[in-house]
């Protein structure tokens, strides 16, 4: 076996084997019905995908399971499209589950954006008012979400129970398309395996996908206002940037590190009237979805959208994973003020290497925002383990996008040794056409290739 083939055999097998521990995990230990769901399906989709890898390594295995892309697709069916399609066909009003939160089929974000969406058409706003509960309010009277994030439970709301109107198909479904265009905006760049491993196979993406999903359309649209910032034409440009990244915040406010990023790289690449643009729309998207629901109950909105999430609310945010934050923060007064310096000394940290290096293309606006959002999560007082989707998602697009960009590097390498010919321009990804036009990967990717 050659060594570029044995390193990349060996990364898959510790892939595969992590992922298989983490899955078996969930299905033995964990309270809840949809987590072990997943976890059952996943074990068996991850065992099948490491013994696969393990059988690619023999020398004289059959063509057909030779493909390193194989294992992919097992996981991803097997830990992905089946036990998402088991949770919400069994997810009927009349099906008895027992007590909860132990035997329901979905994560409580599933039915809090739902019920938002029935708010809205109702009341003007996804918002309810806690004062009428009638009791101290509890974590999931709230709705913690921007009024964009609204639209994925529209389906259930106009159309009634069934397991298409599912919010969290409407997730996956959006997220795929978002992805899709993504790439088409990059030029369709060959992808390496480790970077559907780490975006779409991994277990956080998939076990998020099956039994919540609010987080994948988030870091989709973070990463096509990437792709979007770099693009020349009427397509792309600090407009239709500012119009995803609009819509994204205003769906978590968990994305804002992607507007500073994405703002950095702007004024780098493009200068101040660039800057001026993508700020404008982002204000004037950000008015057009906020105002309507503002006007309608202001101190609902303030309440639910900013209030609770920053651990001001009436009722306390459930989030307290064991991460380092967290834990350093349950040491006392000193403990919290610990954790609160170390996440404020890697914001600085963070803007230092923005402002000396400013992103120069997606790849690197993915990469920036992944690194800012993997630092907050693990140094937050209160956080969850899930949001590490975030970095572990965009660290797998960053390595994709890096394909196309390196080939664009080479080939603008390439045009200015031969000298100027006529028409030549900068190198942009509409260079790639189609898919025969389309960059192979670069030296130091192809080693994780199928």
């Amino acid at each position: 076996m050659e060594p570029t083939r044995r390193r990349s055999w060996r990364l898959d097998l510790l892939f595969y084997g992590v992922s298989l521990a983490f899955a078996a995990g969930n299905a033995i230990f964990s309270e809840f019905y949809g987590y072990r769901v997943w976890g059952n399906f996943a074990t068996a989709g991850y065992l099948i995908a490491f013994v696969l890898t393990v059988l690619q390594a023999v020398s004289r295995t059959p063509p057909t399971i030779r493909s390193r892309w194989l294992p992919v697709g097992v996981a991803g069916l097997l830990a992905g499209v089946v036990p998402l399609l088991v949770l919400v066909f069994v997810r009927n009003p009349a099906f008895v589950w027992g007590r909860w939160p132990w035997s329901f089929p979905s994560q409580p974000e599933v039915w809090v954006v739902e019920r938002s969406a029935r708010l809205l058409l109702d009341l003007g706003t996804p918002y309810p008012d806690l004062g009428r509960l009638g009791r101290p309010p509890v974590p999931d009277d709230y709705t913690p979400y921007g009024p964009a994030m609204t639209i994925f439970g529209l389906p259930r709301a106009l159309f009634g129970d069934s397991p298409f109107t599912d919010a969290r198909v409407a997730f996956a479904v959006a997220t795929v398309l978002l992805i899709a265009l993504a790439l088409k905006l990059m030029g369709w760049p060959r992808v390496p395996v480790l970077a559907a491993q780490l975006a779409a196979v991994s277990p956080l993406t998939l076990l998020t996908t099956a039994v919540a999903g609010d987080d994948i359309p988030v870091v989709a649209l973070i990463v096509l206002a990437a792709a979007l910032a770099f693009r020349a034409g009427p397509v792309g440009g600090p407009a239709t940037s500012g119009l995803a990244i609009a819509l994204v915040i205003n769906m978590k406010l968990t994305a804002l590190p992607a507007l500073a990023v994405l703002a950095v790289a702007l004024l780098a690449a493009r200068g101040r009237r660039a800057l001026l643009i993508f700020f404008g729309t982002v204000i004037i998207t950000s008015a057009v979805l906020v105002l309507p629901v503002l006007l309608v109950d202001p101190a609902a909105f303030v309440e639910h959208v900013i209030l609770y999430p920053a651990g001001l609310g009436e009722a306390g945010s459930p989030a307290a994973s064991p991460l380092p934050g967290h834990l350093i923060a349950q040491l006392g007064p000193v403990g919290h003020a610990a954790s609160l310096a170390l996440l404020a000394a890697a914001a600085c940290a963070i803007t230092v290497w923005l402002v000396v290096r400013p992103p120069r293309d997606p790849a690197d606006v993915v990469l920036r925002t992944a690194a800012g959002l993997g630092m907050a999560i693990i140094l937050a007082p209160a956080t969850r383990w899930g949001y590490l989707v975030y970095p572990l998602a965009m660290t797998g697009v960053m390595l994709a996008f890096s394909v196309t960009t390196s080939a664009a590097t080479r080939k603008e390498g390439t045009r200015t040794a031969a000298g100027p010919t006529d028409g030549d321009q900068d190198v942009t990804h509409d260079d790639y056409p189609d898919a025969h036009n389309r960059p192979i990967a670069s030296p130091d990717t192809r080693g994780i290739q199928a």
